[in-house]
């Protein structure tokens, strides 16, 4: 597990967003692309409202050795410091910075207006390449939600809600019932 952020001085843009000085990060959420600093709004409240409803459904049937977190960097390759809506790894009780994708079991991105197309496509792709095992793409405005299994180096769909209820074998059993 990686906890120090002597190393990001080869990848252009990571070290940039982790010297950026908080009052610049509040209200914000930047993350490093290859070089390039990607900025979006924070989140609305009807976005985080659906963060905790996934969070408090989540965490009491997740296996041992692991833990949910909301809002953390991941470093997928040596460019790239991207920031689920929230993560699920395979690394307990570690204090750092930010974490390896080798560390992180399943990303999650909560779709909204301004977000769809990234999180959809642009990350999709970011965290498959990054071989991150799960992805959990929730569409509110439908109530659904699909996780995807890196097969491949690809996502393909594992997944699908059914009704505004996702039921999940993998990667752990769990009932989440997405409906408002």
């Amino acid at each position: 597990m990686q906890t120090s952020d002597s190393n990001l001085s080869e990848a252009p843009g990571l070290a940039e967003v982790l010297a950026l000085p908080n009052e610049q990060l509040l209200g914000n959420r930047i993350e490093g692309v290859d070089g390039t600093l990607v900025m979006g709004s924070a989140p609305t409240a009807l976005h985080q409202q659906w963060l905790q409803r996934l969070q408090l459904a989540v965490a009491p049937v997740l296996p041992k050795a692991t833990e949910l977190l909301p809002g953390v960097a991941v470093r997928c390759g040596e460019s790239r410091l991207l920031i689920p809506d929230f993560v699920i790894v395979t690394c307990p009780d570690v204090a750092t910075t930010w974490y390896p994708a080798s560390e992180v079991l399943l990303a999650a991105e909560i779709e909204s207006p301004s977000t769809r197309v990234q999180d959809r496509i642009f990350k999709k792709a970011l965290y498959a390449e990054a071989l991150i095992p799960y992805y959990l793409l929730v569409d509110p405005e439908q109530e659904a939600a699909t996780v995807y299994a890196l097969s491949d180096g690809d996502y393909l769909p594992h997944a699908k809600s059914e009704g505004g209820v996702l039921t999940l074998a993998e990667p752990f059993p769990a009932e989440l019932d997405l409906r408002a």
